[in-house]
């Protein structure tokens, strides 16, 4: 029983960093009808903001003197991260996106998978190849409750992801923009009827989405203790089979779609073998197409032709 409870816990942690990449893919799916290929790339240039704004203010030579990083700082750096993916995806939307919007569909895809590409080789340029040790924002503080072992790190995760679900939420459904964003991803054309400013909504609809990657991406190099230039790759790909498992476009699925790949994988990888924890991802892909396409909480919308 304990080794299940851990394995649940484990995997709550790791599907809710996936389920902050999520929101990115089905937000824009819902405005746009497109997969934002690049949004992985922006879950892991929004961890290096953390990795650089952490070590700008210090925290090396205080882990050095044996010093925790005090949490308002933390709170600092995880707003930075935030601030910064979402003035790229806000950029990427503008000069990558816009220009193509009412291209026929397959050249936005080929721009995505274009500008994700562009991304993974500047980091690599730029971060360089080698895997960083992500400093300890928060410091690891490990407790065992009936043989399960639980860390502050888990338990925050979990919370913050908590936190920007319910303010995400709040956003889209008690807010003037989030009105607007569910005004657009009914009908972009109608909105603009109405008086929307769409190019506005969209663009904040990256950037929210961006802000939400770039928190899981702090919280996964908290989680994973290292990062690399290519961490968005696999790590994406997992997020966007959550999208769609929860129903690509539907903000509640992308969260429960996080959680139950999260928790698949770890129960894969303590009951049956690490070697197949990736695999159960993509075979819930298949299982997803197959028996239930519109996703688990997604529904099928008939449209006159």
């Amino acid at each position: 029983m304990s080794q299940l409870l851990q394995q649940i816990v484990n995997g709550l942690s790791l599907g809710s960093i996936y389920a902050l990449i999520a929101l990115g893919y089905t937000m824009v799916y819902g405005i746009l009808k497109l997969i934002n290929f690049a949004h992985s790339e922006v879950f892991m240039v929004g961890a290096y903001a953390g990795y650089f704004a952490a070590t700008w203010l210090g925290i090396e030579s205080m882990e050095a003197a044996g010093q925790a990083f005090p949490l308002y700082l933390a709170v600092g750096v995880l707003l930075v991260a935030m601030a910064s993916s979402a003035a790229l995806g806000m950029a990427i939307e503008r000069l990558a996106y816009r220009p193509v919007r009412n291209a026929p569909r397959l050249t936005p895809l080929i721009t995505a998978i274009g500008v994700s590409l562009l991304l993974q080789n500047l980091g690599l340029l730029v971060f360089g190849p080698n895997p960083r040790r992500y400093p300890p924002v928060l410091k690891e503080v490990t407790y065992e409750l009936g043989g399960v072992v639980l860390t502050n790190v888990k338990v925050t995760i979990f919370v913050v992801t908590l936190l920007l679900m319910v303010g995400l939420q709040l956003l889209v459904h008690r807010t003037w923009t989030g009105k607007a964003m569910r005004a657009v991803s009914v009908n972009l054309d109608a909105a603009k009827l109405m008086g929307i400013d769409t190019n506005r909504t969209i663009a904040a609809t990256f950037g929210i989405g961006s802000a939400l990657a770039a928190a899981g991406g702090i919280l996964f190099g908290l989680d994973q203790i290292t990062i690399n230039p290519l961490m968005g790759v696999l790590t994406g790909l997992k997020a966007f089979v959550a999208a769609v498992l929860g129903g690509i476009g539907n903000v509640p699925g992308a969260m429960l779609g996080g959680l139950l790949i999260g928790l698949s994988e770890q129960l894969v990888a303590g009951y049956v073998s690490p070697d197949y924890r990736d695999a159960i991802t993509f075979l819930v892909l298949i299982a997803i197409l197959i028996f239930r396409p519109e996703g688990l909480l997604g529904v099928v919308r008939q449209e006159k032709v």
